[in-house]
């Protein structure tokens, strides 16, 4: 179709016919209710945007205030977080929020991609159905009810096996292991479709090789789909990354240098919230502080999704 009308190819040859005389059921009806929904549309997508721009430009703000008066250096390499005596040392927080990171990751991934295999290779259509809402469930308890399981449950079992004085009433273990159950669901139902986008070809032509389901699984259908699983384990670390209530619950109070997951140690996100319900006063060096850690949380995340791109981009097959 040109910019003046529309080609017409016949046995007499082009012929273009101005926009003017066009037939009636070719003409382009105007449609009112379109454009709106096309303004509706675009103003959703500005207001993201602008949200998340607003949010950048406010922790940018109040943690420049804070890096003015703090050695950035002493932020990322000290060992102590003591705002009462202005020792601003981020370690003990970012080691706890990765350790807890790493109990949950040891748990969903693994649970999670034998799940998604089970899910799109061996269970029939209806057991497919049944077993997706009953899985998906699990991501609809509030987190502050896995919190509370975590403390309540999980930790006295632990300490039953272990022994009490190798795990305290609050431990990065028992909130890591729970909050793996917390992102089981996502991780899961990302790795089910990654593994269902692999086309049918590649099954049957292994198949046709004389290999087993199990060989196909393994040795087809997953490396196929290694892209997608990459960027589905990659998303549920952030998710690990940024829960807040299980570790505020289960994991304790104060930050902790250790690496003993049996110890009690504060997350980045477990300290903001114990924090920020105190008596803070505005704009103080502690108030401050909160928007320092955020800030962190968000590069920390803000990586992760770029890694996440960068594997989809490198490792995605194109089939035709």
């Amino acid at each position: 179709m040109s910019d003046t009308g529309i080609l017409l190819k016949g046995k007499s040859g082009t012929r273009s016919l101005a926009r003017n005389s066009l037939p009636a059921f070719l003409a382009r009806k105007r449609r009112p209710g379109e454009a709106l929904v096309q303004a509706f549309l675009f103003f959703c997508a500005a207001v993201s945007i602008l949200t998340t721009v607003g949010i950048v430009v406010t922790l940018g703000e109040e943690s420049f205030g804070f890096f003015k008066g703090v050695n950035l250096l002493e932020f990322f390499t000290g060992s102590v977080w003591q705002p009462a005596i202005e020792r601003f040392g981020i370690l003990p927080l970012l080691t706890a929020t990765l350790q807890t990171s790493f109990w949950a990751m040891l748990v969903a991934l693994p649970l999670g991609l034998v799940v998604a295999i089970y899910l799109s290779e061996y269970a029939s259509l209806r057991l497919r159905e049944f077993l997706k809402p009953v899985l998906e469930v699990l991501a609809g308890i509030p987190t502050v009810v896995y919190g509370y399981f975590a403390l309540t449950t999980v930790t006295p079992a632990l300490r039953a096996v272990f022994g009490e004085g190798r795990i305290e009433v609050y431990n990065t273990l028992s909130a890591g292991l729970v909050m793996g159950v917390l992102i089981l669901p996502l991780i899961a139902s990302m790795c089910e479709d990654a593994l269902s986008s692999v086309p049918a070809a590649l099954r049957e032509g292994a198949y046709a090789m004389g290999a087993t389901k199990f060989e196909v699984s393994l040795k087809v259908v997953v490396p196929a789909a290694f892209s997608g699983l990459a960027a589905a384990f990659i998303l549920g670390l952030s998710r690990a990354v940024g829960e807040t209530m299980i570790v505020a619950l289960a994991a304790g109070a104060g930050p902790n240098l250790t690496l003993n997951p049996g110890k009690s140690a504060e997350t980045m996100t477990g300290h903001i919230v114990r924090i920020s319900g105190g008596d803070l006063s505005y704009d103080s060096i502690d108030y401050k502080s909160l928007f320092a850690i955020a800030l962190v949380l968000f590069l920390v995340t803000l990586g992760l999704n770029i890694l996440s791109r960068r594997i989809i981009k490198r490792y995605q097959e194109v089939y035709e």
